[in-house]
């Protein structure tokens, strides 16, 4: 089977095997999901919004959260900005600069971004009415457009449409993941966040991939899931797949694992940007090292958050109401002015950009305005208290007690290195097997979130390892964020000088990413589904639904060493 594994084209062994296996990767913005065979997966915003009876208009249903900025925080805000603004050679915060006083550096009027193409269009409102077949209406009047008593509201609305549903709607829009967990908190119970995830996932495979409910024991699903996912969260979306959705099997693995095999690497530092949370997590030969793992709460909506925050302060943000918690069509758009204009780079950086105002169902608005100081928002990565991100009711603890681990811990066990290895044992030999009957049982690993800005998060989980020297110069940023123009730059720089005097490390070195950064984890998961020929890892949907897992039951559904050992072979062929 190895032999096979090192002749067959990449390409043709995912179109051989990946037709009926659906990588599914959630994360709190966007899931994304698609067949391993395909190029690129489908991108979907990870919310819905169903019709309210109770509610005259939008509510949305996990606003019950502290946004509101303190003195203090507004302060270190201030300060993190006037920081930055002497690393970018830029005026302070407050500092008024007269005309022609000082030579400006500016940006291209374009807000050029290499990553990006600007894209100045309006969203539109969701159209939420459908035509009501249980309508009467009198023989002979029947006109190409129903009138409103033909019409009756949609009662679920996904993906980005829900966030397109106009304010005075009767809908309640939900967000299924806040902050890399469950959006699980005493307004939003566990069986509705676990109904509304199995509607969106339902709706995807018939919607997108087109895999009726028939068909649906034909497939099996491979879940990438975030590093902050606890043991719980991972078995209740387990059994919403083999239970609700009825795929035949299923098989776990981390976003981190994932990316590193999506890349075709070995040995990294993988760092991950999502929207709502940034991620580190060191790789060791295909194998994940938990202790290097650190968990921070911001990510790109914060930036989107930091940009409006900068232009209104500079009184360059249009006098329109604009406000990300109770429209959600507003971040649609804050993300993709970010996306488009904001990058890291020295000097004044400015760009004429078209604003978009929307109210109240009316059409949008548009406002052109030249924005400011577009290289500061994404800066707040490296001092968080720039983004003041908002804070969410977390679910109670006792949510996350569990007795079992969904993930193999292979940190906790002894793997033999290559040098000590008999010939012909590394890597593909059964030792990934022997370990596996003697796996010993584990506690949870707690999951903390870190006070501390990027660079001090990847310079702590790299110098807590051994291999200092190779990862400092292997470190892959992947997630959207990973696309700021400048970025890499930057991280390479930053990361540089946080690095302690007394360690003996020069150089840092940001891997350019060969696919995609945004889903490069969910072809990561297509390749280790594809490679798994033995399927030792997999879930298999009657065994999960008679057994599933309990104390003593001497099963552990987790990602084997030997699948990874497999997968390690055929890259480094």
């Amino acid at each position: 089977m190895l032999d096979y594994l090192k002749t067959v084209v990449p390409s043709q062994l995912l179109a051989e095997r990946g037709s009926n296996l659906v990588v599914i990767n959630p994360g709190s913005a966007n899931i994304r999901v698609g067949l391993a065979k395909q190029d690129s997966p489908f991108s979907i915003p990870h919310c819905i919004a169903r019709r309210s009876n109770q509610l005259p208009k939008l509510n949305v249903q996990d606003q019950l959260l502290n946004s509101q900025v303190t003195t203090a925080q507004h302060m270190e805000r201030e300060k993190a900005y006037d920081v930055i603004a002497s690393l970018l050679k830029i005026p302070f915060l407050d500092e008024e600069v007269a005309n022609n006083s000082v030579p400006r550096k500016m940006g291209r009027v374009d807000g050029y971004n290499p990553q990006n193409t600007r894209k100045d269009g309006a969203f539109t409102w969701t159209y939420t009415h459908v035509k009501d077949l249980n309508s009467s209406v009198p023989q002979g009047t029947e006109s190409k457009e129903p009138t409103l008593a033909e019409l009756k509201f949609r009662e679920v609305i996904f993906g980005e449409e829900a966030l397109r549903i106009s304010p005075t709607e009767p809908y309640s829009l939900r967000r299924l993941i806040r902050r890399g967990h469950l959006n699980i908190s005493q307004h939003y119970p566990m069986q509705q966040v676990l109904e509304d995830l199995h509607a969106l996932w339902d709706w995807i495979l018939l919607e997108k991939l087109h895999i009726p409910h028939q068909e649906r024991s034909l497939y099996s699903a491979i879940l990438v899931v975030p590093e902050t996912f606890d043991n719980r969260e991972i078995k209740e979306i387990l059994s919403i797949l083999l239970r609700d959705l009825r795929f035949s099997s299923a098989v776990v693995h981390q976003e981190g694992l994932a990316a590193v095999f999506g890349n075709g690497l070995s040995t990294v530092c993988v760092v991950n940007l999502g929207a709502q949370v940034s991620s580190v997590i060191c790789i060791e030969d295909g194998v994940a090292l938990p202790n290097t793992e650190k968990t921070l709460p911001f990510g790109g909506e914060d930036i989107s958050r930091c940009l409006l925050w900068t232009q209104r302060h500079h009184q360059t943000w249009p006098q329109i109401r604009t406000d990300i918690l109770t429209k959600p069509i507003d971040l649609l758009m804050l993300n993709r002015l970010k996306e488009s204009y904001c990058e890291i780079k020295e000097g004044e950086l400015d760009a004429i950009a078209v604003v978009h105002s929307y109210e109240d169902a009316m059409p949008a608005g548009s406002h052109k305005t030249r924005l400011t100081a577009l290289n500061v928002p994404p800066m707040g990565l490296f001092y968080p208290t720039l983004l003041i991100p908002d804070l969410y009711p977390p679910p109670p603890r006792s949510w996350f007690h569990d007795y079992e681990d969904m993930l193999e811990e292979t940190w906790h066990i002894e793997f033999p290195r290559r040098s000590d290895m008999p010939d012909g044992l590394y890597p593909g030999s059964n030792v990934g097997l022997q370990m596996w009957d003697n796996y010993p049982f584990v506690s949870m690993k707690p999951k903390k979130e870190e006070k501390v800005g990027l660079a001090e998060a990847i310079t702590s989980s790299i110098l807590s390892t051994d291999l200092q020297r190779k990862l400092f110069c292997s470190i892959q940023l992947i997630g959207g964020v990973a696309l700021t123009g400048g970025l890499i730059p930057a991280v390479e720089e930053r990361v540089l000088q946080t690095i302690p005097s007394n360690e003996a490390i020069h150089t840092v070195e940001v891997l350019q990413s060969r696919t995609n950064p945004t889903f490069v984890s969910w072809k990561g998961g297509a390749i280790l589904g594809v490679l798994d020929f033995g399927w030792d890892a997999w879930v298999h949907r009657e065994d999960w639904i008679r057994n599933g897992i309990h104390i003593g039951s001497g099963r552990k559904y987790k990602d084997s060493y030997f699948l990874q050992a497999q997968a390690m072979c055929y890259i480094n062929s």
